[in-house]
């Protein structure tokens, strides 16, 4: 097919959003699979919470994604970024275990979006191995300037990857909303927080991150 062809409609894929028809032939075949599915799964289950700090705090789990369906020599971008899930704040009951609404969002944070350090890429190289997003970072400091993931304590959120095409063509621009392909993973959404609330949260990730090794020594518990 030539450089424009683009997909038929109906060739989408689960967990991407709509306008799936029309999209470039270099993203419209772009599969995304959730690595450490079940442990995501497991923290779900008991509504995940993500700390955020002042100084950017990565998450746990990380993200991580394995590609199919790229074309193995046209360059891509990877990036991703938060969605609020609702328009509300939560507090935690402890009484109850539970999160509940306590009133309007606060005013959303400003908008970003972290690119994969490794962008751009050739296709080829991003399907070879897991695709890590690391080194991203979560702060709920409104005057961030480092870069990281601005979100408000207390709001809950849904990560989104993106799978961008980098066009050579010089009015690139113009086909921007075909050059992309955006996925998410309900079983990736969770609660902004400054502090864990849900203790069983605050066991599972130390149970089952490698950084929490000094936690897990210092537990007599099994």
């Amino acid at each position: 097919p030539g450089e424009g062809s683009r997909c038929a409609p109906g060739l989408g894929w689960a967990g991407e959003g709509p306008g799936a028809g029309g999209k470039n032939r270099h993203v419209c075949h772009a599969a995304a699979r959730l690595e450490m599915g079940s442990l995501w799964e497991e923290f779900n289950r008991l509504g995940t919470e993500m700390i955020v700090t002042k100084a950017g705090r990565r998450m746990f789990p990380t993200f991580q994604v394995k590609l199919s369906g790229l074309d193995p020599l046209a360059d891509y971008v990877l990036l991703m970024d938060f969605i609020p899930l609702d328009d509300k704040r939560y507090r935690y009951a402890f009484h109850s275990s539970s999160w509940l609404a306590a009133g309007r969002a606060e005013p959303a944070a400003p908008g970003r979006v972290h690119f994969h350090p490794d962008s751009p890429a050739k296709g080829a190289q991003w399907m070879r191995q897991i695709v890590s997003f690391d080194k991203l970072k979560l702060t709920n400091n409104l005057l961030d300037d480092n870069g990281h993931i601005i979100l408000n304590s207390m709001h809950r959120y849904q990560p989104r990857f993106h799978v961008v095409f980098v066009d050579p063509r010089r009015d690139s621009e113009r086909f921007a909303h075909q050059n992309f392909k955006s996925f998410s993973f309900p079983e990736t959404q969770f609660m902004a927080v400054t502090a864990y609330q849900n203790h069983r949260i605050t066991q599972l990730k130390i149970a089952s991150n490698p950084f929490a090794k000094g936690f897990r020594d210092g537990d007599p518990e099994p």
